[in-house]
This record gives structure tokens, sequence and C-alpha cells, in this order.
């Protein structure tokens, strides 16, 4: 049986053997190289583990099947039969993203056997819907497509051209807008939820999963999440990544606000916190953003305050830095707005330095 090896990242990762391909190497000789198929499994500790080896067995267990899928199987046969296949491992609302795909976006290469399927026909479907939807939205649409293959047909070259990223805009809250929002709900019930997300920082469905019997004076043990089902149903689960599961130290007169609550912390919905969040931003004037960008305000002050990307990223459950560079992106600390400002009036003054002596008419 094969074993999985534990990540970086702290997912589990199981090999299988899958087939053999033939590279053709740059002296024109032609070389055999043994092709893995890779299982992962994001859930922390020795459930995951044996999550990863389960799904690894599974396929070795069932490859020649697998070689027949990929002969007979229209690619949405193999779509459904790839979500079905991890239904049990990936969240609710990773499955529902694919049911919808499955569903709506890939009608035109559905009916195509696996086997038949080419390069052409799924820059066709990418093309099509390209038209109507974001760079971000086509990316998760192709990379289902490309897990699929990975799956049914792994000699499949896949290349497609994608749309550019489009880096997007994000609002991070000020000091202000902070101090604004937190004197508007003070002693309402998003009070608590408002400062868990700002000060920690903690998710939605974190907050929503929180009970007290996972705090300890200060400190919040973050390991559980409350997610949506299919059938939208909100249920409890372990966080999706090993870096979900962390303890937050909070500040004094924050964890003054549980002091004296027992069992869950609230009895709102992540869909609940956000559309009173949105009703409270309007009636206080303030300007409009996410409850999600109070965790991008969190990292943009620690940045500020000198505190190491490392530290951030385990504070706020992130298991890469990608998310801190793009807030960093859009938010300067006040020494760095003073230096731009310094910067830029020398250049001004140079600017119209010169400018003026170009106005003198030749002699």
């Amino acid at each position: 049986m094969p074993t999985a090896r534990k990540l970086p990242s702290g997912s589990w990762r199981c090999q299988v053997f899958s087939h053999t391909e033939e590279i053709i190497q740059a002296d024109g000789t032609i070389k055999k190289k043994r092709i893995y198929e890779s299982f992962t499994s994001d859930v922390p500790g020795p459930k995951g583990k044996r999550i990863a080896e389960q799904m690894a067995a599974e396929f070795a267990a069932n490859k020649e099947s697998h070689k027949e899928a990929r002969d007979d199987f229209t690619f949405g046969e193999a779509t459904d039969q790839y979500i079905k296949n991890r239904e049990a491992i990936l969240s609710p609302r990773t499955i529902m993203d694919y049911k919808r795909i499955r569903k709506n976006d890939i009608q035109t290469i559905a009916e195509i056997k696996v086997s038949c399927l080419t390069q052409a026909d799924i820059q066709k479907e990418v093309n099509l819907y390209a038209k109507t939807h974001s760079p971000k939205t086509v990316r998760n649409m192709h990379g289902l497509i490309s897990a699929v293959l990975r799956q049914y047909r792994p000699d499949f070259a896949l290349n497609t051209a994608l749309p550019k990223k489009v880096r997007p805009a994000i609002y991070i809250p000020s000091d202000d807008d902070i101090r604004r929002l937190l004197e508007y709900v003070k002693g309402t019930e998003m009070e608590l939820p408002i400062l868990l997300a700002a000060f920690g920082p903690m998710r939605r469905g974190e907050i929503c999963a929180l009970n007290t019997k996972n705090i300890d004076g200060n400190i919040v043990h973050v390991c559980c999440n409350m997610v949506c089902t299919e059938n939208g149903d909100w249920i409890i689960r372990v966080p999706k990544s090993y870096a979900g599961d962390r303890y937050i130290d909070y500040p004094d007169f924050v964890a003054e606000k549980w002091k004296w609550k027992k069992g869950n912390i609230t009895s709102m919905t992540p869909d609940v916190i956000t559309n009173r969040f949105t009703r409270i931003l309007k009636r206080a004037g303030l300007p409009h953003f996410r409850f999600h960008d109070l965790r991008h305000y969190s990292a943009s002050i620690q940045h500020a305050l000198g505190i190491p990307d490392s530290y951030i990223m385990a504070r706020g459950g992130w298991g890469n830095d990608g998310v801190l560079k793009n807030v960093y992106r859009h938010v300067m600390s006040d020494p760095e707005k003073r230096m731009n400002q310094i910067a830029n009036q020398h250049f001004i003054e140079l600017c119209n330095t010169k400018c003026n002596t170009n106005n003198h008419p030749p002699a």
C-alpha cells in the first residue's frame, strides 16, 4: 500500500504509479518515464494521511478501470466521477462550485469522449467562456478540466492559452474606519465578530464555529470552520488547510467580551454576518468593504509595525504569502507615505525649475 508523506504546508500527499510515457530527448533518443498520480489531503493529522492513502489505494486497485474510462467515458461522465470521488475530501463549497461548472460551463466538451478530446476542443471551450466571465472564473473552470484529465487521461499534454490575471482592487480599512465601525456596533451582537476579524484575524466561518471550550483566557484555538453544504445546511468542519488550525492571543479588551459567554460565541451564520455588516457600513456612513477585508486590515497593520511575515501568516492562518503580498501592494504605512511625499516634492521642484528655465527665450 502506498504511504503518504507530509508536505511543508501540513498537507499529506500520496503518489502511486500510473503509466509510462516515452519522452524524446534532445539527441533524438527515446527515454521511458514513469508517471505517478498524486493524491493530496489538506486535512491535518493522521486522518489526512489516511485519506490521501485511501485515495491512492483506490486508484491503484482500479487502475485498469481508469484506463477503460479513458476510452469509454465522455468528458462529462469523467467529471461527474471525479467530483463524486472527492465529495468526502474537498470542502462543500468547492464541491458546489465543481458541480456548477459541470452543469453550466463545460457543455460543448461534455459529450466528447475523453480519449477523443483535443487541445483545440478545450481552447474553444475556454475562449467561449472567457467572453462572459472574469479571468479568475475562467481559470477555476480550466482547473477542473485539468484535474479531470490528470485523473482519466494523464498522458494528455494540456497547453491552454488562458486570459491574463487581473489584479483585484482591494480596499484596506483605515484605523479611522475601524474606530468609527467599533463605535457604531458597540454593545451589539456584531461587535465581537468584528473584533475577532479585525484584531485576530479570524474568518467568518471560523468565528461562527467558535465555542468557548476552544478558548483559554485570552487565547483562542481556531480549529473549526462553519461551511454551507450543497443543500444549504451549515455544518462545522475542521479547517481545510494545516495553517488554518492555529492559536491567537487576543488583547484583554477583546477577551472581556467573551468572559461571561458559554457555548457558541455567536448564533449567526457567515451569510448573516455578511448581510448585517453591509447594512452597518451603509448606516454608519463608512466606505463599502467586505467583512473579509477586516483580515486584510489586520495583516496590513502588523506589516506596518514591522512584524515578520511568518508570524502574520501563522496568526491569520495563511498557508502562503500570496495574499499578504497582494494586501501590501494596496497599503502604505505612514512613514512610507511621508518618504514618498519628500521624494515627490523634490521631483516637483526639479520639474518647476527645469520648466522655468525652458520658458526663457534662447539668447
